[in-house]
């Protein structure tokens, strides 16, 4: 196994996690929240998506699906495309607002583009510096790995969240 198969199987679990989350949730426990300005489960799956179109496409050279893809329109949201959602309030947190299907949508058109570009990686691409704003400079590499661990951590959080919504 090379290091672009793993990558293929960690990024491989996120859609099935974030299935797993969405079923049986309609929109207004999408958007629920534990408690006054925590993140929403559609945050936090919106934002993993985001962060993984935004960074995939920005190593691949390619437009995100986002706006290549008309995502940012069926959303509607009220920021500018280029958002991510980090370091959202939480009034903006509580302003993404989407249903199951829409959501689902997203993260597997976004999932589609990264496996595209991971089937095309050598272990030795993994190497090329990718940020050198940074000491020691990030590769592509450590750029893909971070992504994947903020995309589990999330999507692990959404999948507490909605079972602790659940039980209310």
């Amino acid at each position: 196994m090379d290091a672009k198969d793993l990558l293929l199987d960690g990024f491989g679990r996120i859609p099935p996690a974030v299935h797993a989350v969405l079923d049986g949730c309609d929109e207004e426990a999408l958007t629920a929240r534990a408690a006054p300005g925590t993140n929403t489960v559609a945050w936090l799956l919106w934002h993993l998506a985001r962060v993984q179109d935004d960074h995939v496409s920005e190593v691949a050279g390619t437009e995100q699906a986002w706006t290549a893809q008309g995502w940012a329109r069926r959303f509607d949201l009220p920021f500018g495309d280029d958002e991510t959602g980090y370091g959202f309030s939480a009034e903006q947190v509580g302003s993404v607002r989407a249903g199951a299907d829409l959501l689902g949508g997203y993260v597997d058109a976004v999932h589609e583009r990264t496996e595209r570009y991971l089937r095309t990686l050598t272990d030795a691409d993994l190497d090329r510096v990718v940020d050198d704003s940074y000491d020691p400079p990030v590769t592509l590499g450590v750029r893909l790995v971070s992504v994947l661990d903020d995309d589990l951590e999330h999507v692990g959080q959404a999948a507490f969240l909605a079972g602790l919504l659940r039980r209310r």
